[in-house]
């Protein structure tokens, strides 16, 4: 069951692919999240919770428009801590707690166009027969050390009638969230529904949810895994807020 449909990004900024995705979830309370997020922003909950996913894949193909991929830069891993809200406008998206990625440049590049909270980290992706091993320990900035080691099996594909709206919830977004300036901003990023698999967690040792101000998770974790998705990024844009004048 696919209910977001995926936006067109037809001046796109930016080209990825996100390789070896896991998506690694928990429940939260909604109103530890909604103390996280800045005004004009609410947290969305599904079945009375809010829900935080950890997701270390493999960035390839970085490029901008009319550019090629440059070996070195456009290939490094990354992870990120993200949650799930809306907008003034009832829209959802994605807000990051961090990022971790594992090439300085596009940390700063980030950072500084997008004011995203990317961490430059020493970092790997392992994927081969079925298994991905995913490290990462942050450098800077702060908490340096911070890290996440985790050990993911692939299963069966998702049948279509495996794809229930919880996995959609989870996994199926297609705008991110940021404050530029001191106001809210959004940009869309347009790629095709995740193939997923049915994933099962071996190993996890990490404390980027609690670097990012969270509590250490107290249930199991809902897992999906995807090889992945081409992607086209948006430039991003204000948002409007009921304060704004018409």
């Amino acid at each position: 069951m696919r209910t977001t449909r995926p936006p067109e990004v037809t001046r796109p900024v930016m080209y990825h692919r996100w390789s070896h995705m896991s998506f690694i979830h928990w429940r939260y309370s909604p109103a530890l999240i909604q103390s996280m997020l800045p005004p004009g922003l609410t947290v969305e909950e599904f079945d009375g919770s809010a829900w935080v996913g950890l997701t270390p894949f493999l960035m390839e193909d970085v490029r901008v428009p009319g550019a090629p991929a440059l070996p070195w830069l456009s290939r490094f891993p990354e992870t990120n801590v993200r949650t799930y809200v809306r907008d003034p406008q009832g829209r959802g998206g994605l807000w990051f707690l961090s990022l971790d990625a594992g090439r300085l440049l596009p940390v700063l590049g980030a950072r500084a166009g997008y004011r995203l909270p990317y961490y430059w980290s020493d970092m790997s992706v392992r994927a081969e027969d079925g298994r991905r091993a995913y490290r990462c320990r942050r450098r800077r900035p702060g908490p340096v050390g911070a890290r996440c080691d985790a050990d993911v099996e692939l299963g069966a594909p998702l049948a279509d009638v495996e794809r229930d709206e919880l996995t959609d919830f989870l996994t199926e977004r297609y705008r991110l969230f940021t404050v530029i300036g001191g106001r809210p901003a959004h940009a869309e990023v347009e790629h095709r529904p995740w193939p997923l698999h049915h994933a099962r967690l071996t190993h996890l040792d990490q404390d980027l949810l609690q670097a990012a101000g969270l509590t250490v998770p107290e249930d199991d974790p809902i897992l999906h895994a995807s090889p992945g998705v081409r992607v086209r990024v948006g430039m991003w844009s204000r948002l409007r807020t009921p304060h704004d004048r018409p």
